[in-house]
C-alpha cells in the first residue's frame, strides 16, 4: 500500500497542471498521483496521459465526463489505493520542502496501533494580483506535532477554519464515512472537509506552510463576481451541510468540535447571505430570506445560536443600513485576508 494518494482534479488545466504536478512528484515511491480529468476541452487529457507516460510508477490517469470538482474528488476516493488522501487542485502546489517532512512523520504515525485519522497543515494565500501571501496557521488552536483529540483544542480565531488545503484524512475512515460530494456543484470542498470530522478521533498538527493556494484567476470558483452568479449552488451547499448532523446531540459527546461545526455552518450561511446581499435585487433579497426562514424552520433549535453569532448576525441586519453594514464588514475582511 502506498502511504497517501493525491487526487488532482484537472478541469482545463492545461495552463498550469505541470506545475502542480511537479510540487507532488518528490514524494517518491511513498506516493500514487490520481490525475482527475474531469472532460476537459483544452490539452488537460493529453497532458495527463503524457505524465502518466513519463511517471507510470506514480501517476494513474482517470477520463470522465464532466461532472465538476466534486465528482473529482469522489472519482479519486474511489480508486485510491494510499493509507492517506490528500486533495491538490490543478492551479494549486505543494511546498516540497514541507511535503517531505509531513510524509517522513505521517510515515512514523502510520506504524502506530491505531493510525492518524487527520493530518493538519497551513496553508498559504499566493494572490496572483498584488503577488503577496497571507498564511494560514492554527498554532494558537492545535497542540503541535503531537497527537491530540478535538477537546485538546483551543480557540479558533474568527478568520481560522479548516479548509480542503488544510488536511490529509487516512483514506479508510472517509470511505467509512459514505462521504459522496454532489455532482456539478461548486464550493463542494466545505462539505469535504466538514462531513467527516465526527468521526475523526486523532489528529495531528504540523506548523508547516505546505500548501500554496493560488487566488486571483478572474475564472476561479472564489471569484465574487462568480461567486454571485452561483449564489444558488453555494445556498444548496449550506443547506446540505445544515442537515447532515445534529450539533447539539453531538455537543453531548464532542463540545468542542460541535462548536467549531455551529461556526462553521454560521461562516457558510453568512457568505451566502452576503452574496445576496451583494447582489441587493428584489430576487436575491427575497432568496436571502427564504434561505433565513427554511433552515430555522428546519432546525428551530438554531435560532437563538445563529442571532448570538456575530459574523451570521451582521450578513442579516434588516433594512437597507443593515446590508451595508455587513457587506461593509466583509470589504474589510476581505482587504485584511484577501480571501477572493
Amino acid at each position: 500500500m502506498k502511504l497517501i494518494t493525491f487526487a488532482v482534479p484537472c478541469y482545463n488545466s492545461a495552463a498550469y497542471m505541470e506545475k502542480c504536478v511537479n510540487s507532488l512528484l518528490p514524494a517518491g515511491d511513498r506516493a500514487e498521483i490520481i490525475l482527475i480529468d474531469d472532460g476537459s476541452t483544452d490539452e488537460t487529457p493529453a497532458i495527463c496521459d503524457r505524465l502518466a507516460r513519463e511517471h507510470p510508477e506514480m501517476i494513474r490517469v482517470i477520463h470522465q465526463p464532466n461532472g465538476g470538482h466534486g465528482e473529482g474528488v469522489n472519482q479519486g476516493l474511489r480508486h485510491a489505493a494510499g493509507m492517506y488522501y490528500k486533495v491538490v487542485d490543478s492551479d494549486d502546489w505543494l511546498d516540497v520542502d514541507c511535503l517531505l517532512k509531513m510524509l517522513d512523520r505521517l510515515e512514523a504515525l502510520s506504524q502506530s496501533p491505531a493510525p492518524l485519522d487527520l493530518m493538519i497543515c497551513n496553508y498559504v494565500y499566493e494572490h496572483s494580483v498584488d503577488n503577496t501571501s497571507h498564511t494560514m496557521g492554527y498554532r494558537n488552536v492545535f497542540p503541535v506535532e503531537q497527537v491530540f483529540t478535538w477537546e485538546d483544542c483551543g480557540h479558533f480565531r474568527p478568520s481560522q477554519y479548516l479548509l480542503m488545503h488544510s488536511v490529509v484524512y487516512r483514506t479508510a475512515l472517509l470511505r467509512e464515512t459514505g462521504i459522496e460530494l454532489p455532482k456539478h456543484t461548486f464550493y463542494v470542498d466545505n462539505i469535504f472537509v466538514f462531513y467527516p470530522l465526527p468521526a475523526v478521533k486523532s489528529i495531528y498538527y504540523m506548523d508547516l506552510d505546505l500548501y500554496r493556494y493560488f487566488i486571483g484567476r478572474e475564472d476561479q470558483s472564489v471569484n465574487e463576481q462568480i461567486m454571485m452568479k452561483r449564489v444558488d449552488q453555494q445556498i444548496r451547499v449550506t443547506q446540505l451541510m445544515f442537515g447532515y448532523y445534529d450539533l447539539d446531540k453531538l455537543k453531548k459527546t464532542q463540545p468542542k468540535l460541535a462548536r467549531y461545526m455551529f461556526r462553521y455552518l454560521s461562516m457558510m450561511l453568512a457568505i451566502c447571505s452576503t452574496l445576496l446581499n451583494l447582489d441587493g435585487s428584489p430576487e436575491a433579497l427575497e432568496k436571502k430570506r427564504q434561505l433565513w426562514a427554511d433552515l430555522t424552520k428546519a432546525h428551530p433549535e438554531l435560532q437563538p445560536r445563529l442571532k448570538r453569532f456575530s459574523l451570521a448576525a451582521m450578513s442579516n441586519l434588516p433594512g437597507r443600513a443593515g446590508r451595508r453594514a455587513g457587506v461593509s464588514v466583509y470589504r474589510v475582511a476581505n482587504r485584511i485576508f484577501k480571501f477572493n
